[in-house]
């Protein structure tokens, strides 16, 4: 009998999870391989969620929980964490000597087990490798784990291109797409109603907001968030639905403007959401504002019009449905305005192709 391969899956955030759902999923139904999950980040974080508890609901086994985010947000944060993570992942592989190690993006665990699995002569799989993000961190992360990996699943054909660039051999490289669009093509999403019945929505239209921190400036995160509820408090016909930030440096700063203006400008905040009412969400909002890659990956399969904020994402291949506006209150009013009302852009979104898959 053939045996089966040990393929080790990080996980770290809600994020990441949602890209690699669908890959855990054949994994774990695969006669041929074996799933490890080895479960870190934001996932163990009780300010976040502890949406490790997700994951059990998905029915799936975790093998390894590896606790790596320090309590106390300093410059030291992130490499205190990647420090940790290093070790508390190696320590888990040595364990369940895995095959193969999947990794996605460009996070912080990404890179923490990325470095683990190479230097422990594992080979690494690694999915959306060689996008551009040239406002943040985020892409020296994902090029440096580009370099430490052995199999390269891109998201675009670009990316591919960018990867055989950094040297990578070509058949190694598999431009499969986004899993995501898998993941919206297959799920029969919430209606309108069931959905603000679930997350407590009255009827009126919405918009999403989704703001994470830039890790190259993160004393800037309290004054760039603040300037986003400043700009929606111009709109008291829409409610604001706000899902908090990640853990990256700075996110602190956003908790704290989204505290102290959830009453003023009535928001309905959500530390974390499951991924049907995630997309559901994206289904009937009006617009998305904010600067995750959600509004460029995800937003072009709902026709979402996407206001994307600061550098954050600077760089990586989007859509027509994308408006890119700085961290200043007249600007974002100016293009909300433009994503709501502007019947040619409206046309243009309608018709938006995304270069992330189909």
């Amino acid at each position: 009998m053939k045996k089966r391969r040990k393929i080790a899956v990080v996980t770290g955030s809600r994020a990441d999870y949602g890209y690699l759902l669908p890959v855990i999923r054949r994994i774990y139904k695969s006669d041929e391989l074996q799933l490890r999950l080895i479960i870190t980040g934001m996932h163990l974080s009780p300010r976040h969620g502890n949406t490790c508890r997700l994951i059990e609901r998905d029915g799936f086994n975790i093998n390894a929980k590896v606790p790596m985010l320090p309590m106390l947000e300093s410059w030291t944060y992130m490499p205190e964490a990647i420090g940790d993570g290093i070790k508390g992942i190696a320590l888990a592989l040595d364990k369940l000597s895995p095959d193969i190690l999947l990794v996605f993006g460009d996070r912080i665990e990404t890179l923490a087990g990325a470095i683990a699995g190479s230097y422990m002569n594992i080979v690494v799989a690694h999915m959306h490798g060689g996008d551009r993000s040239k406002g943040d961190i985020d892409e020296r992360a994902r090029h440096a784990i580009t370099k430490m990996s052995h199999l390269h699943f891109p998201a675009t054909r670009l990316s591919a291109k960018r990867i055989r660039k950094m040297g990578e051999r070509k058949e190694l490289i598999f431009p499969v797409g986004s899993t995501t669009i898998d993941v919206i093509k297959g799920l029969k999403l919430k209606t309108r109603k069931q959905l603000g019945a679930d997350l407590g929505l009255d009827d009126r239209d919405f918009v999403l907001v989704l703001q994470n921190p830039v890790t190259t400036e993160p004393q800037a995160s309290y004054a760039e968030m603040k300037e986003t509820l400043l700009a929606l408090r111009s709109f008291p016909e829409l409610a604001k639905v706000v899902v908090m930030p990640n853990a990256d440096a700075g996110y602190l700063g956003i908790n704290r403007a989204i505290e102290e203006f959830k009453k003023e400008v009535k928001l309905k905040v959500f530390i974390n959401l499951e991924r049907l009412d995630y997309l559901s969400l994206f289904n009937y909002a009006r617009a998305l504002i904010g600067n995750s890659s959600s509004g460029i990956i995800e937003a072009p399969s709902f026709k979402l019009p996407a206001i994307n904020l600061g550098i954050r994402q600077a760089g990586r291949e989007r859509s027509t449905n994308v408006i890119d506006v700085p961290h200043d209150k007249a600007k974002i009013v100016r293009a909300i305005r433009k994503a709501l009302y502007d019947k040619k852009f409206k046309e243009q979104v309608r018709r938006c192709v995304s270069p992330y898959g189909d």
